[in-house]
């Protein structure tokens, strides 16, 4: 073709010598529509028997938009302080907009195994015997928020947990969650906490329905275990919830590292909540109470001293995200498979 003066010619002719005939590649045939067809079912199949049951459709969220506040909390040894402190905390959330108030993990006792049995309630009893469940109870009521209660220590019978309670907005208890990762690790010369010494693990993991979408629960070390977040995940999960105390040896190095990975992996939200920072008590928390979006982002977050970080929460972007990086569209379950053991056995009952 010519231009003016300059010739034009086709990449093919500029690419092969004209003595030699068109290369195979040149000429391969397009795929059939029965070929696509099939290659896509394959793909299909494949990425659905990656999880086992085969992972639920997103449900649609009871609202798209809402705020979501991490109330990084400081704690004392006096438990009732700690009870009034936490309830203003929730107050002062809600009277910035919050819909869903996230608290710290062991927000109402010292992080430590001698005072895990000092400070546990019997959820199961209530009223007096757990004043931390009955003011959160009553704080959800009364300000009209869903709270994930960060975690307690918990007695039943001989056994203690660490739990994590999440309330409606009408008050009522919807689901409780146990540790199901206990905290023990030995980094010689830096940190040594053996969470076994005192505290039974749980033994089921905890999704929820609530007002402001559907929640998976996990307690700090249980953030290490991507599985657990993968599970969630393939129940429909929006958003996870970590109350969490990292120190300061791994806080530094793994902490917003793993948000932004169970958050990437699984394209959701997740949110943690730490306490405050005290280098004056046994444990130190690293703070850091953080809110990580669906492509991996930071969001809000904060330093190690008490704050209440009020941000957005925009579903939309989970769907958004998920067609940028159709991930679920491509996993290989010809190669690998995430079971969960409790809905295979739901199924098979």
């Amino acid at each position: 073709m010519r231009l003016g003066a300059l010739t034009l010619r086709s990449s093919a002719a500029l690419l092969l010598p004209a003595s030699k005939p068109p290369s195979r590649r040149f000429l391969r045939p397009l795929r059939s529509p029965e070929k696509r067809f099939r290659k896509m079912t394959t793909m299909a199949a494949a990425a659905e028997a990656a999880r086992v049951p085969p992972a639920v459709q997103l449900p649609p969220p009871p609202v798209t938009k809402f705020k979501i506040a991490l109330c990084q909390l400081s704690v004392t040894e006096d438990k009732e302080r700690n009870i009034v402190h936490a309830r203003k905390a929730i107050e002062e959330a809600s009277s910035k907009g919050a819909k869903l108030v996230l608290l710290p993990e062991i927000w109402n006792s010292p992080y430590s195994n001698d005072s895990f049995p000092i400070y546990a309630e019997d959820l199961e009893s209530g009223g007096d015997s757990s004043p931390s469940f009955k003011m959160l109870q009553e704080a959800a009521r009364e300000f009209r928020v869903t709270i994930v209660g960060g975690s307690i220590p918990e007695r039943t019978g001989d056994l203690l947990y660490n739990t994590c309670c999440v309330f409606g907005s009408d008050g009522q208890l919807k689901a409780k969650h146990r540790k199901i990762h206990l905290f023990d690790i030995d980094i010689p010369g830096k940190i040594t906490f053996i969470e076994s010494k005192t505290l039974t693990a749980g033994q089921t993991p905890t999704i929820v329905d609530t007002e402001v979408g559907r929640i998976g629960i996990g307690i700090c070390y249980d953030i290490r275990f991507q599985e657990l977040a993968m599970l969630y995940a393939a129940r429909g999960a929006h958003l996870l919830c970590y109350p969490g105390a990292f120190n300061m040896t791994t806080g530094p190095l793994h902490w917003e590292l793993l948000q932004r990975a169970r958050a990437a992996d699984n394209q959701l939200y997740v949110a943690t909540c730490s306490p405050a920072r005290d280098t004056n008590s046994s444990y130190t928390a690293w703070g850091h109470s953080t809110l990580v979006g669906p492509f991996g982002e930071v969001l809000a977050t904060t330093e190690h001293e008490e704050a209440i970080i009020v941000a957005e929460i925009d579903y939309s972007l989970l769907e958004l995200r998920r067609t940028n990086l159709p991930l679920g569209k491509q996993k290989r379950g010809d190669l690998y498979q995430l079971v969960d053991v409790q809905r295979l056995n739901n199924n098979n009952n």
